[in-house]
């Protein structure tokens, strides 16, 4: 069976754990050379040796991706040096802090959409350019189900992820025409290795179609379509990988 992403180049931010890591291992399975980004070096260093022992390419650029342009340009500028152009972006990279409105101060605030909204930001026109030069590329977002279904904490959180899914729209009407293609995932209640069965994000997907949390690998499935050419004419969509949460009324149970 031919590899979807076979001969092209990826980076994906915040992918030394969870979400990030199983896009990254995802599309080296696929064939893609992976650009393993974050900021924890040893964390980078056993994604990559694991992807390299599965017979895939990959390396690690570190990265602190504070929202400045300077730091998601350095890092543009790293993923080019280790690969060449880069041909998929995944902005996936992005903090939760657990804070409600009032408790907010201004520095969380710029913090967190420094993050998970300036740094993609910056990264994608820093990396645009020359998908456009060559005629094709791919950028895929990752949005949230709490960007579109509200819940009475994380405020703060939901409207970055809001953000990114308004972007993701705007982005495909600039770049789509010149050949890239920008696309969006609204995961779910992802499970983290250290929830347990009593986490409150187990408790919300009671009543859903799926009934559980979702796992990374979901999230990378689809990933994987958004980047290769099945996905050749979706542009500017927003896919939710969240077990029906958002689009099926939920049972109490």
């Amino acid at each position: 069976m031919a590899q979807r992403l076979q001969g092209r180049t990826a980076l994906i931010t915040g992918s030394t754990s969870n979400i990030g890591r199983a896009i990254a291992e995802a599309f080296a399975r696929e064939g893609a050379h992976v650009v393993v980004s974050g900021r924890d070096e040893a964390r980078g260093a056993a994604v990559v040796d694991q992807i390299r022992a599965n017979g895939g390419k990959a390396d690690f650029a570190r990265a602190d991706l504070d929202g400045t342009s300077a730091a998601s340009h350095t890092l543009a500028a790293e993923a080019a040096e280790l690969v060449g152009r880069v041909d998929i972006l995944v902005n996936n990279a992005g903090i939760y802090p657990p804070s409600s409105t009032p408790t907010t101060d201004e520095e969380t605030f710029d913090r967190v959409y420094g993050v998970n909204v300036k740094a993609p930001f910056f990264l994608t026109q820093a990396l645009a350019p020359a998908m456009i030069d060559a005629g094709a590329g791919v950028i895929i977002n990752l949005g949230s189900w709490i960007a579109r279904l509200g819940i009475g904490v994380s405020s703060l959180y939901s409207s970055t992820k809001g953000a990114m899914e308004t972007l993701t729209r705007a982005w495909a009407a600039e770049f789509g025409p010149q050949g890239v293609r920008v696309n969006a995932i609204s995961p779910g209640v992802i499970v983290s290795p250290d929830w347990d069965g009593t986490h409150p994000g187990e408790v919300m997907m009671q009543g859903t179609p799926a009934g559980r949390s979702g796992h990374p690998d979901a999230i990378a499935s689809a990933a994987v379509y958004l980047a290769s050419d099945d996905a050749q004419f979706v542009h500017g969509t927003v896919i939710d990988v969240d077990g029906g949460r958002t689009g099926v009324a939920v049972i109490a149970v």
